[in-house]
């Protein structure tokens, strides 16, 4: 927002970031020569042209190939650190963090590589408060969520949620009842992408079947007076990435986003930057965007601000803490 011409860094919480897609081209030639895995390329400009995405899936299929370099504790120690610092650099003052522990045990690391590197991260990090969210890979099934929710039971002080991602369509929240079950018995808190491939009905599963707090992207739910009203009526959050549905060709251009409208509609939306390597930019860059492509002004602009901070799964008082900031 602007102070008496002066642009200012918005106080916001980041509560849709997957850390595997915060992979910079730099990271990933640095990983893969301490690793010894062969890239296509290691020229920084050739890699980074090939995140152009047609859909989801182009993006997925570069997105799980890049991820074998990842293969040590020091590797999620690092890839972790470089977000939160550019983070902090963004304004974020609370990261609920996805990342997808199937992907890297299909690739041989052990889940106490994973959890110790993140984790690591997290406990040294000074100037953000965070926590984990585990997601399951909805196209690998629900049994294989199953199998990994177990498996990682004995971490389960390292997240606080459980998550579910990766290719929408096709793969229903109602498929992963038994699981989220079994996280609420946990205590976990519970969220799931739908409404960004998949149409209304995910979100209404979403809700219905997996009892989730949170809709991830939810944008197409805008499709549904019905459903908007009930999202409007009890608050659900909603973490919308508009850089992201303009670089999956969810949405056209930016100045075609739903956002204004899911704002006067009052519901709960805030802004994240999803997978922000690929798409074009951190959540800075995604408020930024949203003034000059959109036409967001100040207060819509702290509105998303202080949304992100009722969404988020933090103490009360420190809600009201970063709530005051922007206000301030």
């Amino acid at each position: 927002m602007t102070v008496g011409g002066e642009a200012i860094m918005l106080p916001t919480a980041e509560l849709h970031i997957h850390i595997e897609g915060t992979l910079e081209p730099e990271m990933l030639v640095r990983l893969a020569a301490r690793n010894g895995v062969k890239l296509p390329t290691t020229d920084i400009d050739e890699l980074r042209a090939r995140y152009r995405f047609t859909d989801l899936q182009s993006f997925l299929d570069l997105y799980y190939a890049n991820l074998p370099v990842l293969r040590t504790e020091q590797d999620f120690y690092d890839l972790t650190s470089a977000y939160l610092a550019r983070a902090a650099q963004a304004g974020v003052r609370r990261a609920e963090i996805f990342f997808d522990p199937q992907t890297h045990l299909r690739n041989g690391v052990p889940l106490e590589a994973v959890f110790a590197g993140l984790s690591g991260a997290l406990d040294d990090a000074r100037d953000i408060s965070t926590d984990l969210i585990l997601c399951f890979l909805r196209d690998l099934g629900a049994d294989a969520a199953e199998e990994t929710f177990r498996a990682a039971l004995p971490f389960r002080d390292r997240f606080i949620g459980v998550g579910l991602d990766s290719a929408e369509v096709g793969h229903p929240p109602s498929l992963f009842r038994e699981v989220y079950r079994m996280a609420a018995a946990e205590g976990l808190h519970r969220v799931a992408h739908a409404g960004e491939e998949g149409g209304p009905d995910y979100v209404w599963e979403a809700l219905d079947v997996l009892g989730v707090e949170r809709i991830d992207h939810g944008i197409r739910a805008m499709e549904d007076a019905k459903l908007v009203r009930r999202l409007r009526e009890e608050q659900v959050p909603l973490t919308v990435c508009p850089l992201s549905n303009v670089a999956l060709r969810v949405v056209g251009e930016l100045a075609d986003h739903v956002l204004p409208a899911m704002l006067d509609e009052g519901l709960l939306v805030c802004v994240n930057s999803d997978d922000p390597a690929y798409f074009g930019g951190y959540v800075d860059d995604n408020f930024a965007a949203l003034r000059s492509e959109l036409g967001l002004d100040d207060q819509q602009l702290a509105t998303l601000a202080r949304n992100s901070f009722d969404a988020c799964f933090a103490p009360a008082e420190q809600k009201a803490r970063w709530k005051a900031e922007v206000t301030a």
